[in-house]
């Protein structure tokens, strides 16, 4: 994905690590230690939290996991042209394309949710993505015409795109030539979801890990307590927490509309492209938190909601049994919405 640089900066506190460990008595030494390790990727920042890891298993596990994240940016990035994605954005082929497992089953999730948003989570708005500057293409100098919006989003659309799995293989196929895939509304939740396998792998039983704003985690920290993650006040102002859960065991992930922006003929451009107008959204929801079995279900529900607006978001939460927290903007400040789901994860921060 690799966003850009003003990007990166600013969702990587989307949802912010919580200093919310609860604390031991100065009387008392802790039967754990925690170690953490941090790095850049995907344009955006990692974190990973273990518990009970020496020094040299550390700086180990720091490069399989730098690596690990390596790898998934060339799998996903729509920044490096020689990435799988990027490869398959390129050409015009409308047959069947091989690609990995992995790529498979990110896009087959991410059309599921699709579905089930009625559209508002699309992979295929690349095209308006760069239109509106948050892509690789340069930021507009001049608001895009709507012969410009029209003309992207003829190049849109999900009904033109489906995976293929076919004697143990696994393909994409396209039915527009120049259709174009952006995975970066789900790829912090995939690399999240890949790194907490990796930790499974190596025996670590115990860790928080992010990529951006995903999070998912086991067991306990190092006081013995759930982990614990702050869900940051929706203003590009100050770093405070609105609302705190335990996600144990979870993934987790928000989309907020007050981070990425700029501004443009007088008005603030969102990131969040509604794929039915081809233009960022306009409405008061300004922050989605989803909590779900896997970061990246969780990375795509939130993008869809997001999308959707207060009012269909909640039909769409309600019908689907989802746990979900919103942040709605309310004349000079804001009010709070969660499903009875959410609910339950919640430590502090209800109305």
């Amino acid at each position: 994905m690799d966003f850009t640089s003003f990007r990166a900066a600013l969702i990587a506190v989307a949802l912010v690590l919580s200093g919310c460990d609860n604390g031991t008595p100065a009387n008392t030494t802790p039967a754990s230690s925690a170690t953490v390790l941090e790095g850049k990727t995907m344009g955006t920042f990692w974190r990973v939290s273990v518990i009970n890891i020496d020094k040299d298993k550390a700086s180990a596990l720091r490069e399989k996991v730098q690596a690990q994240l390596d790898a998934d940016d060339m799998l996903l990035s729509t920044w490096k042209n020689d990435s799988a994605l990027m490869r398959f954005n390129r050409s015009t082929s409308t047959s069947p394309w091989p690609v990995s497992e992995a790529m498979a089953d990110i896009v087959t999730e991410s059309l599921r949710i699709g579905a089930k948003t009625d559209g508002a989570m699309d992979i295929t708005v690349g095209p308006l993505v760069n239109l509106w500057g948050f892509g690789p293409d340069k930021q507009p100098v001049k608001t895009p015409t709507q012969d410009q919006i029209d003309a992207a989003k003829a190049r849109t659309g999900l009904k033109h795109l489906r995976v293929i799995n076919q004697s143990g293989s696994q393909y994409l196929q396209k039915d527009l030539p120049d259709l174009y895939v952006d995975l970066s509304t789900v790829g912090e939740g995939y690399a999240a979801d890949h790194l907490a396998r990796l930790m499974e792998q190596e025996g670590v039983s115990r860790y928080l890990v992010s990529v951006g704003g995903a999070l998912v985690s086991r067991g306990m920290n190092a006081e013995g307590q759930p982990w614990r993650v702050a869900i940051q006040k929706p203003t590009d102002r100050e770093n405070a927490v609105q609302a705190i859960v335990d996600i144990n065991g979870h993934g987790i992930s928000t989309s907020g509309s007050y981070r990425n922006y700029y501004e443009l003929d007088g008005k603030r451009i969102s990131h969040v492209i509604d794929p039915v107008t081809g233009a960022p959204i306009q409405h008061k929801l300004v922050s989605v938190t989803v909590i779900a079995t896997t970061a990246l279900e969780a990375d795509g529900w939130d993008t869809g909601l997001m999308v959707l607006g207060p009012e269909k978001a909640k039909e769409v939460v309600r019908k689907q049994g989802l746990a979900v927290y919103m942040i709605v903007k309310d004349g000079d400040g804001f009010k709070t919405w969660m499903s009875p789901q959410f609910e339950t994860f919640l430590v502090s921060g209800r109305n």
